[in-house]
């Protein structure tokens, strides 16, 4: 029998290939693929941001039903890409869809990649596109007590380090973390006992570069920022309830899994949804599958259950 999910069984095939510098820069320069929705029903907009003082203003776009009135809630969605690809645009199908089936507004910002940038200049994008949500809330029709910050991968891992700034900060407290197989530990990098035959997709090669290119240094070394590396805090307690979505076969299954284990130590609220057989960006490169369609559907519940 496949240690594959059945629906993803064609993940055998898929060639193991590492990301680097040199198809990093050949990907950016690429058209990334855009939602062709029809998107008569919401208001979509696009607005540049003040950033943290020393960076430059954040590029956010912003998905909301028509048909809403009054104050809903928000999210603050944050993309993937290893910390050195991607856009806000690369998940605009989903964020679509999370904004019409949930009658919410979605944020989705375009934070600096690495190695240009290095961490947390990400989370600092983010942290300023989080502030610009809570201070224009009243203006935008958003309830400030509701608003969700999520991302997936990278986008995920942000989220998580997103939290925790907001947390010390103490002036903006979002109401729920989304984290979609989240990059979340550099540590992983150096193990040497995580079982990697059936990792597809975000294989340890990539694995390396990414984690290099954004700490800008080299993986599992001291002097690292917990807003760069959630994982590397010790104390999780005081952070808004969590659900982390990873199948089985993702290279961060077992970060992701032990992140959810110790936010519950801490006191804080988390499901962790595991995917039997599924690898990392399965959704995404199969989103028409049954098995992806429930992924998705498993975050859309757990967003409406948290913003209720």
């Amino acid at each position: 029998m496949s240690i594959f999910h059945p629906e993803l069984a064609f993940g055998r095939f898929i060639p193991k290939l590492s990301l680097g510098p040199r198809s990093t820069r050949i990907i950016r320069r690429l058209p990334l693929p855009r939602s062709r929705a029809n998107t008569e029903d919401l208001f979509i907009e696009d607005i540049r941001i003040q950033g943290s003082s020393d960076g430059p203003t954040v590029l956010v776009r912003i998905y909301k039903p028509k048909h809403v009135t009054g104050a809903a809630p928000a999210l603050l969605w944050i993309h993937g890409g290893g910390m050195v690809i991607g856009d806000h645009l690369m998940d605009e199908a989903s964020n679509i869809a999370f904004a019409r089936t949930l009658g919410i507004t979605v944020a989705s910002v375009d934070y600096r990649l690495a190695p240009q940038h290095v961490g947390p200049a990400a989370v600092e994008d983010a942290y300023s596109a989080l502030t610009w949500l809570f201070d224009h809330a009243e203006e935008r029709g958003i309830d400030p007590t509701r608003i969700a910050i999520g991302g997936a991968s990278a986008g995920g891992g942000i989220a998580a380090g997103l939290a925790l700034m907001a947390l010390d900060r103490g002036q903006v407290r979002p109401a729920f973390q989304l984290l979609v197989y989240p990059m979340l530990d550099d540590r992983t990098v150096v193990r040497t006992d995580v079982d990697t035959r059936h990792v597809r997709i975000w294989v340890p090669g990539s694995n390396r570069f990414g984690w290099t290119a954004y700490l800008g240094q080299a993986p599992g070394g001291e002097g690292v920022s917990v807003y760069a590396v959630p994982a590397r805090r010790e104390d999780l307690s005081g952070l808004p309830p969590a659900w982390i979505g990873v199948g089985s076969l993702d290279l961060f299954f077992d970060e992701d899994r032990r992140y959810g284990e110790r936010l519950e130590q801490c006191g804080v609220p988390c499901r962790v949804d595991v995917v039997p057989g599924a690898f990392h960006g399965f959704d995404a490169l199969f989103p028409t599958k049954t098995v992806s369609r429930a992924f998705w559907r498993a975050q859309a519940d757990a967003l409406r259950e948290a913003l209720a």
